[in-house]
């Protein structure tokens, strides 16, 4: 058209070129508006493909009234996108919840079996609070070879698979559950997941039922058969003499005690045995409840004659973790253990120690007895194991006392030290960790 005017003469020719340049330079501009237009409208519906949560980028206003529409309708998508979002986060926080509330151990595996996550209660059951998933008894339990066969027979079949197996380590653990295939893999690349279930208190309690029978019956025989046996002398040949009859009365009393004391001892064991495989969680000062052990105890030493000596520090000697009732029971029973044998005097002595790099505390109890020959140290820990029979039932010992010690120490990953030669007395050293 602007050639045809310039051909009749309707405008000059450098008007002619001054409009097709401005026609030219009005299309370019158009053109490069519509590009711009679509380019955002591009770079804004990649940030919406890829971001995860909250759509937080704010929308291009729109320069063309011909991408109004399609602006509005990316704003419209984008919202409902960030509601989807929003929702999709709240139900995986809401399944992260209930997850580590549920009280049995669940781990979550790749499909190399590397772990992923555990609930709070795997957690717990392995020690792995604060520290890597892959370390200690987590690390064994999926190389036992029981739980690695399960993994592989569930990948293979695709369907669930159940375990049962014993995890050896510092306390045996019975473990049972179940192994499942994630079809889909889940978010976070888990493929496999383990449910499990502690069965170690269980069986113990089906165990000590057994020992306690077997054990009992045993040592309740000879004190038994004796009160038995005075009751017939005292309804027989003893009926009309005082003085026999207070002399069997007093000796069935002190039989009585000693069936009072091995069924307190049994009981006190299989307490301990219930809660051996669940470290404790709290902290306890361990000059503090050595010191009220041996005010409890005083009497029992005075009236014995036998002298004991602290060296306790005044600063404090953390234990943790620890249960100070139990701690308590190790130290009441090692001054027990020590005031029967001593001669004169026994030695109670605690300070901060190093066990193998570990930070932790230790105390020691001497006694100045007859002491123990070296064959019999590492057999005295056995539950009803006595070194002289006849003499130890005399002094009121149930044989269970060290058992109780081992087992409370081995719940708080401690250590029990004897160290003893005949006529020399015996030490017996304590260490627990702390700090």
């Amino acid at each position: 058209m602007l050639g045809g005017l310039m051909a009749m003469g309707a405008l000059a020719p450098g008007m002619g070129f001054l409009a097709l340049a401005l026609c030219l330079a009005a299309g370019a501009a158009l053109a490069a508006a519509w590009l711009a237009g679509v380019a955002r409208l591009d770079a804004a519906l990649r940030r919406a493909a890829e971001e995860q949560g909250p759509f937080s980028a704010p929308l291009p206003a729109p320069r063309l009234p011909a991408l109004g529409e399609i602006e509005e309708g990316l704003a419209r998508l984008t919202r409902s996108l960030q509601a989807r979002a929003e929702l999709v986060g709240q139900l995986r926080a809401a399944d992260a919840a209930i997850v580590e509330a549920l009280p049995d151990p669940l781990i979550v595996l790749a499909a190399d079996r590397t772990p992923l996550r555990a609930n709070q209660a795997a957690r717990r059951l392995f020690g792995l609070v604060g520290e890597g998933l892959s370390r200690g008894d987590l690390g064994a339990l999926l190389r036992h070879p029981v739980m690695a066969a399960a993994l592989d027979r569930c990948v293979a079949e695709g369907a669930p698979q159940a375990v049962e197996l014993a995890l050896p380590g510092a306390v045996t653990r019975d473990l049972s559950g179940q192994v499942l295939l994630m079809q889909p893999p889940l978010a976070d690349g888990g493929r496999l997941v383990l449910m499990l279930a502690d069965r170690t208190a269980a069986r113990a309690v089906e165990r000590m039922r057994a020992d306690f029978i077997t054990n009992a019956s045993h040592e309740l025989r000879t004190p038994l058969a004796s009160v038995m046996g005075f009751i017939e002398t005292l309804r027989g040949p003893a009926r009309d003499d005082p003085e026999a009859q207070q002399r069997f009365l007093a000796i069935m009393a002190e039989q009585s005690e000693r069936m009072r004391r091995l069924i307190d001892d049994l009981l006190g064991l299989s307490r301990v045995e219930m809660s051996e495989h669940q470290p404790p969680s709290e902290t306890a000062d361990l000059g503090d409840l050595l010191r009220a052990e041996v005010a409890a105890m005083e009497p029992l030493y005075a009236a014995r004659g036998i002298r004991l000596v602290l060296a306790l520090p005044e600063a404090p000697l953390t234990a943790t973790p620890a249960d100070a009732d139990q701690l308590g029971q190790v130290a009441r029973n090692l001054l027990d253990n020590a005031l029967r044998h001593a001669r004169a005097e026994v030695h109670l002595s605690a300070e901060p120690a190093r066990l193998g790099g570990r930070e932790g505390v230790a105390f020691s109890v001497r006694d100045d007895g007859p002491g123990v020959a070296r064959e019999h140290i590492p057999r005295l820990t056995e539950r009803f194991y006595r070194v002289d029979k006849g003499r130890a039932r005399g002094a009121g010992n149930t044989g269970l006392g060290l058992a109780i010690v081992k087992h409370i120490l081995t719940r708080h990953r401690g250590q029990l030290a004897i160290e003893s030669e005949l006529g020399h007395g015996a030490t017996f050293r304590v260490w627990v960790p702390g700090g």
